[in-house]
């Protein structure tokens, strides 16, 4: 018997109630050419055509729809991009202010977007203690409801529908790969695809350069990155957190950390192969699939759910495809 978690299969099926009609259940694709070089079956879960360019509006959006909109005045939130976009787009969808605090570092393409759905941007430092530091600020100033980007309830249930739909869309499905970064999506999918299919191995896909999620399974105890991590996956720079952990310590079963190299490699091969302008956060699921260890360790899983969980890539910050294709041909 599980101990009680923040989320239950109950939470993420109403989460789905409440979304519907106004998300896109996103397309699963495949690739001969990617499943030759995994020597596996792979099933890419295409977050990056949700509306924003990612997951993230399933949980804001189910955040958002479950408040009192006739008391609250506003939504606060600390975001490195995605989330920020996606709460943006929930509030103007439900008629509320929005203010959403940015890491400085954010990508410009994430700010444009956030400050295109109507929100108003606060910059912070690029670190978990600013970033929480300055919302706890603007909550106060603006009267607002502070919606934590990956540990509200309401936003890992509601990040959890993407598990819901990829079973259907996959019967068969042996394992997922999930990104993981604070844990909002990796927590809700695993909590509502074990509940369903208690069988199927859940696997978090981390930078090396941004571990915690891997230290903290290895020690069993809840053990954040200290400073802001230094990786191209600038979704996953966040860690894990008091209502993700229990759910990764319980239900995931493994978790795999991958280069930069890896994840500049994967991602280069979804954009070739599949035509996909994923961001490079969405490159560690194939990455991960790539690794030595991972094929190592799970030969037997022949059929992989792989998330893609965005596309909102900061076009003016490649130059390392370019240093990536010149080291290749020298």
């Amino acid at each position: 018997m599980n101990p009680p978690y923040c989320v239950t299969l109950g939470d993420v099926q109403e989460a789905h109630r409440q979304i519907q009609g106004f998300l896109h259940p996103t397309p699963v694709m495949t690739s001969s050419s990617l499943d030759a070089l995994a020597a596996r079956k792979l099933f890419f879960k295409c977050e990056l055509l949700q509306k924003t360019g990612s997951f993230k509006i399933r949980g804001a959006l189910n955040a958002v729809k479950s408040l009192p909109l006739d008391t609250c005045t506003a939504v606060v939130t600390h975001s490195s991009g995605n989330h920020g976009q996606a709460l943006a787009l929930a509030a103007q969808i439900m008629g509320i202010p929005a203010h959403v605090v940015v890491p400085t570092i954010a990508a410009q393409c994430k700010k444009s977007a956030i400050l295109g759905y109507g929100a108003l941007i606060v910059n912070c430092e690029p670190s978990d203690k600013s970033r929480a530091e300055v919302a706890a600020k603007t909550v106060q100033k603006t009267g607002g409801v502070l919606i934590h980007p990956n540990q509200d309830p309401a936003v890992i249930a509601g990040q959890g529908t993407i598990g819901l739909e990829v079973l259907q869309q996959v019967p068969g499905l042996e394992a997922l790969v999930i990104p993981v970064g604070g844990g909002g999506m990796l927590a809700g999918i695993a909590v509502a695809v074990k509940a369903i299919k208690p069988d199927i191995k859940v696997y978090a896909a981390e930078p090396l350069n941004a571990d915690d999620c891997y230290r903290s399974k290895m020690n069993g105890i809840l053990n954040p990155n200290l400073h802001s991590p230094i990786t191209i996956a600038d979704g996953v720079r966040t860690s894990i957190g008091p209502n993700t952990w229990p759910i990764i310590r319980d239900l995931v079963d493994d978790v795999f950390v991958v280069t930069e190299d890896e994840i500049k490699s994967a991602t280069r091969l979804i954009w070739e192969r599949m035509k996909l302008m994923i961001e490079p956060t969405a490159g560690l699921g194939l990455a991960t699939i790539l690794s030595s260890r991972f094929q190592e360790e799970t030969k037997d899983i022949q059929i992989i759910g792989v998330v893609l969980c965005g596309g909102n890539v900061d076009l003016s910050s490649i130059d390392w495809l370019k240093e990536q294709l010149s080291q290749s041909s020298s």
